[in-house]
């Protein structure tokens, strides 16, 4: 290998790198509006619940517990219904998601210690949000239990014979539990997998397509300096839009940095390596862009999207699927970001991650090399 050849190979990417305006917009254009589109578009946060209330009691003691969901930011009251069709034409034309009944005979069993049951309808078509709301619900309802059975209390001197029970939470990383500390770390993660793959799958079969590949064919460099020299631009271009996520993560979205950012780079160097090399991988073994383009979305963007863990935990997938996930290099990258980048985790607990990282970058690098030799035999 000679460095006057190698550089002069990357010096000639970095040129048409930087004449191509659709290069750039794929390179610098598609993370920003990802990160943008998913980061204040896709949230899992569930606030402002539309609801209904069908009060049968009319009582102080109703009227109290309705002010609670009312004044919570998890629920928006909206209205009064006094039946039960009225509720369900509400949850059927999606005006609302809950709809909380409060029967007749609800203030005598407060006022007597005994247990006065609320009914609460929700709208299960979506399983997860429902799971969540009713959780929110329950915990307002325990929370007026508590205040009731203070009141039993200081006025009988007893309590009524209901078991007790108190929850002490500590939630580490992200007290506020918000949706974004999980997406966009994860995000940071697809992005550059979609895109480290999708810039250098076009590199080699562009130069198939456009007859220039004899050029390099009867020049003396050498498969090594041809890919490492069109690696090097991209790389650098990959490593620039991890500088931008990243500020977007911290001064747009106001995720704090909590890890060591020479670790989280090198990590993420190891990472778009492996991406890189793949996307060169496809470039050399499909020789259309076209064809490349397309295997490369699904090869980078399906994977990272559903088995890294980035939105459905791994371990809630059949077991063939969670086997399958440890060929996902996104699986163990996302535990690297998530970890370094919120936790403040160091090499000692990522040690694995980061060497199927490293296998990943050699191997696609060495597998990108091998397959460029071999078209030129």
């Amino acid at each position: 290998m000679k460095f006057g050849r190698l550089a002069a190979v990357a010096r000639k990417e970095f040129l048409h790198l930087l004449r191509d305006w659709r290069s750039l917009v794929t390179g610098i254009g598609i993370p920003l509006f990802m990160l943008f589109m998913f980061g204040f578009a896709l949230s899992l946060d569930v606030d402002h619940v539309s609801t209904v209330v069908w009060d049968q009691s009319m009582t102080h003691q109703s009227r109290d517990l309705i002010s609670r969901f009312a004044g919570s930011r998890y629920f928006s009251l909206i209205g009064f219904v006094n039946n039960y069709k009225a509720l369900k034409q509400d949850i059927d034309k999606r005006k609302v998601m809950m709809g909380l009944v409060i029967p007749i005979g609800f203030a005598e069993k407060v006022e007597s210690g005994q247990k006065a049951r609320v009914q609460v309808i929700l709208d299960g078509s979506d399983a997860n949000t429902a799971s969540i709301i009713l959780g929110y619900a329950n915990a307002i309802v325990q929370g007026y239990s508590a205040k009731v059975q203070l009141k039993y209390l200081n006025r009988y001197g007893e309590q009524p014979a209901v078991g007790q029970a108190e929850l002490d939470p500590v939630i580490w990383f992200n007290s506020n539990l918000e949706s974004k500390y999980f997406l966009v770390p994860g995000l940071i993660v697809l992005i550059m997998m979609v895109i480290g793959t999708l810039l250098t799958s076009l590199t080699i079969a562009k130069e198939w397509e456009n007859g220039t590949i004899e050029q390099l064919l009867s020049s003396p460099v050498t498969p090594f300096e041809v890919v490492v020299g069109k690696f090097i631009p991209y790389f650098c271009l990959g490593m620039f839009d991890m500088i931008i996520c990243l500020a977007v993560g911290v001064f747009v979205f106001h995720i704090a940095f909590r890890g060591s950012l020479l670790l989280f780079f090198l990590l993420s160097g190891l990472y778009l390596s492996g991406t890189l090399g793949t996307g060169m991988l496809i470039s050399i073994l499909t020789r259309k862009q076209l064809n490349a383009n397309q295997v490369a979305m699904m090869v980078s963007f399906l994977p990272s999207f559903l088995l890294s863990g980035f939105v459905f935990p791994v371990s809630n997938m059949p077991k063939i699927l969670q086997a399958i996930t440890y060929l996902v290099p996104a699986r163990y990258f996302i535990i690297v970001v998530r970890g370094v980048y919120l936790k403040g985790v160091g090499i000692r607990s990522l040690w694995l991650q980061s060497l199927f990282l490293l296998l990943f970058a050699g191997i696609t690098f060495a597998a990108s090399l091998h397959f460029y030799k071999r078209r030129l035999e």
